[in-house]
């Protein structure tokens, strides 16, 4: 697999000093970690050896089964590298017969994705939120010399945006499978994403714009049924997942509360009335309106395993969103259903979800769902024998919080009836890459600046800082 790179320099901003107790606290963590994962190291490498010397023995007497023609193979690129969704999609397109070009920003250079046998090529550009006018430029380079027909982006939170600026650009060089940038403002603008359901006629929580604390304070809850959360319009990593209930059992702590979060016009928040009840994420693939790949998944605050769920009521809400906007590109929705049945979006995420990776059993499948402009009666979704998805080092990791045999009976439950998202026997080199070369360098840069985390997150490829994302 050749591999490549486009890079531009950037400058690096001054971070305040770390205390001395929080270095100490640092070294042992990246120390124990790394040697951790030293340990493992001969086990994994072992299971990756077998499963690369089996697939050269067996690689003559498979069958290709790839339906796609000459003329039909498309050159795809797709960013976000790092993460485990990126590589399915790779996936999905190696399967079908394509050829994929893999991106990723400088910082992830070390991406244990870009040696999966789905990836032609690799490249860096670099952060879009830092210079959008070179990202876009690097994006176009990488076109042009990779001759690409479809841009797929995989982003971030953040970086959903800038690809969608960058569309206009990149539109006359090849196909974007993303929504344009007013349409990602609206859709990552919790408020206006819920205006804008509601006029479709569908179902949201209530919810008011906020941008200044005295609105919040001077709200009458006496008239309401149920309590309200507030969340920040712009996304914030540190107080995402703060889902204090307002008001108070004071108005004291109410307003406590209330005031020490950064609201004003600049940075609007959304109240939005808390409604109790069971919380799913779902992923939808859509083109021209049409909703062409779906799944649903129950869901929580840190998401690292994903079961497909049937839900007809959710689907059909998806379905009536998209086509009312009209739009091509990748959505993941949160939902409640209530104890009444009913289902209300939270919000809605303009980018692919890691609930994608359910589909491991319908490669081929699930790029036609992406590059197909066949009518369809039916969007494709995940076979009811489709194995759940986990991140095995995130289950190892779980056992420290098991107390009791059954816990453990549950535990061992879920690894033998799931499959491990990253690791597949016919691309298995990842799995070693990934868990001990992506991972185990970001924790030596750590180390050598005497840095802590917060978790590994295995799936999106990162350390997780500290009160971030």
């Amino acid at each position: 697999m050749a591999q490549s790179s486009v890079s531009v320099s950037s400058s690096q901003p001054v971070t305040p000093p770390i205390p001395i107790g929080m270095r100490f606290v640092a070294l042992f963590q990246n120390l124990a970690t790394l040697t951790l994962l030293l340990l493992i190291l001969p086990i994994n490498a072992t299971i990756v050896l077998i499963s690369l010397l089996l697939n050269i023995l067996t690689s003559p007497l498979k069958k290709k089964q790839i339906t796609v023609t000459a003329t039909e193979k498309k050159n795809i690129l797709i960013s976000g590298g790092k993460m485990t969704k990126a590589l399915q999609l790779a996936r999905f397109f190696h399967a079908a017969g394509h050829r994929v070009v893999l991106t990723e920003t400088h910082k992830y250079w070390l991406s244990g994705h870009r040696f999966s046998q789905a990836v032609d090529k690799f490249y860096t550009t670099p952060v879009p939120q830092k210079d959008s006018q070179a990202y876009t430029q690097i994006l176009t380079d990488i076109v042009n010399k990779e001759n690409i027909d479809i841009y797929i982006p995989v982003t971030s939170p953040i970086a959903s945006y800038y690809d969608a600026l960058a569309k206009q650009t990149l539109s006359e060089h090849c196909e974007v499978f993303h929504i344009d940038a007013a349409t990602c403002e609206m859709l990552d603008d919790k408020f206006a994403f819920s205006e804008k359901a509601r006029s479709f006629g569908l179902s949201v929580p209530k919810s008011f714009k906020i941008t200044n604390p005295e609105q919040v304070l001077t709200f009458d809850f006496g008239r309401e049924t149920r309590k309200y959360i507030l969340k920040s319009i712009p996304y914030d990593s540190v107080r995402r997942l703060d889902l204090t209930k307002l008001p108070c059992d004071t108005p004291q702590e109410t307003e406590a509360f209330v005031r020490s979060l950064p609201i004003s016009s600049q940075k609007p928040w959304i109240m939005q009335e808390f409604i109790p009840g069971k919380e799913y994420c779902t992923h939808s693939t859509i083109r021209d309106g049409v909703l062409r790949l779906h799944c649903c998944c129950e869901s929580s605050a840190f998401q690292v395993n994903y079961e497909n769920v049937e839900h007809s009521k959710i689907r059909e809400w998806v379905r009536h969103f998209v086509k009312g906007l009209g739009i091509t590109g990748q959505l993941s929705f949160d939902f409640i259903e209530a104890e009444d049945g009913n289902v209300y979006a939270i919000e809605c995420n303009p980018r692919t979800h890691s609930a994608i990776t359910i589909f491991h059993d319908q490669l081929q499948q699930a790029a036609d769902a992406y590059l197909s402009k066949e009518p369809i009666d039916e969007p494709l979704q995940a076979l009811p024998n489709s194995k759940p998805t986990y991140w095995i080092y995130h289950e190892f990791w779980r056992l420290n919080e098991i107390r009791s045999f059954s816990q453990l009976g549950n535990w061992m439950k879920n690894m033998f009836r799931g499959t491990d998202a990253i690791y597949t026997f016919n691309d298995s080199l990842p799995f070693l890459m990934v868990h001990h070369w992506q991972v185990a360098l970001l924790l030596l840069k750590n180390l050598s600046k005497l840095k802590g985390w917060a978790r590994i997150d295995f799936n999106i490829g990162k350390l997780v800082e500290s009160g971030g994302d």
